[in-house]
């Protein structure tokens, strides 16, 4: 079973920007605000585990690896130490990218498809490097097109000219309401992640930029079919969640009566906004819903970044990098410190 978003009637008079020139104001956006990060030889969204011994600190329940532990130093101070390494010099990065219909939404000033290409631009721009590579698989409504792992500015500008110029994903429904049967059903994320599974055999980091709306069951005791596929990822490699999420897929405005329409299907449905209840128990639903995606991305062992389409994008890659960094940096006593 697919879950979506069910999301007001896109508005069809909206004017977007040619490929060409929303490349160059993305690139210019990026290098602009992620210009502090950008400096210095070891870039990136996260601290990686790297290979190049840097000494040992003490052992973090819950956030080390039992298999980075220093047994030489914790036997000599009888302190449970892990192993500090730099960051790999060459990393290779993989990105598994959600391009179906669901995506195709947005009530601010991005889209969520747009917003996944900009953070799609964000990583390939700092995880960049000499010797650095970056893959890239997308989800898209007639399959999945799969990017090669590549080095070099001219890739990395292909793949992002790529995500612009794909076609847009309508779904099975047409402009009049009437659905269609589709032939064939989009890729699931869960296939998605185990094709990305078989390809990255290497350690490095996994991306995924998706609403993490797909399969959800309607228990919220049973786990999402990409959950066990995600943490057999995380097991082997650093995995960065990106969740892309637009306001009104949260909470419904007070504007009436509105036409929502289920982008996956089709399928509309008349809803009187000015219905308090209704209101409220959207927002319920819809809270309850991204808290058992929250809760299925912490029991994967990813790490997560939400991104939303109503808020400054580049402010929150450069806060999630600066935490990521920081929890890294700081000895275990100064965290015990803090959590007091």
């Amino acid at each position: 079973m697919r879950r979506t978003s069910i999301a007001p009637a896109a508005d069809p008079g909206l004017a977007e920007l040619a490929p060409d020139q929303r490349l160059r104001r993305l690139e210019l956006t990026v290098t602009l605000r992620l210009n502090g990060l950008l400096h210095g030889q070891y870039r990136g969204l996260l601290p990686g585990p790297g290979s190049e011994p840097a000494g040992s600190r003490e052992y973090r329940p819950g956030e080390d690896e039992v298999r980075r532990m220093d047994w030489a130093v914790t036997a000599r101070t009888a302190v449970p130490h892990v192993r500090q390494v730099d960051a790999d010099r060459e990393l290779t990065t993989w990105l598994l990218v959600d391009a179906s219909a669901s995506m195709e939404f947005g009530t601010a000033e991005l889209d969520k498809r747009e917003l996944a290409v900009a953070a799609v631009a964000a990583v390939g721009f700092l995880t960049a490097g000499v010797g650095n590579r970056l893959g890239a698989q997308v989800l898209r409504a007639d399959g999945v097109r799969r990017f090669p792992a590549r080095s070099g500015r001219t890739h990395l500008l292909g793949l992002l000219r790529a995500l612009l110029a794909a076609p847009r994903a309508t779904g099975p429904g047409d402009q009049t309401g009437r659905t269609a049967p589709a032939p064939v059903g989009p890729p699931e994320l869960a296939d998605g992640l185990t094709a990305l599974h078989r390809f990255a055999n290497r350690r490095g980091l996994v991306v995924v930029v998706s609403d993490f709306l797909d399969g959800l069951p309607d228990n919220p005791d049973q786990p999402p079919p990409w959950e066990r596929t995600l943490r057999r990822l995380a097991a082997q490699h650093q995995v960065l969640a990106i969740e892309v999420t637009d306001p009104r897929e949260l909470e419904l405005p007070d504007v009436g009566l509105i036409t929502l329409v289920d982008p996956e299907t089709g399928r509309r449905r008349e809803v009187c906004t000015s219905d308090r209840q209704l209101r409220e128990r959207y927002a319920e639903a819809a809270t309850a819903q991204r808290d058992q995606i929250h809760q299925a991305l912490r029991r994967s062992a990813a790490t997560h970044l939400a991104l939303r389409t109503d808020r400054d994008w580049s402010v929150d890659i450069v806060r999630h990098v600066h935490a990521q960094r920081r929890l890294a940096a700081a000895p275990a006593g100064a965290l015990r410190g803090g959590a007091a």
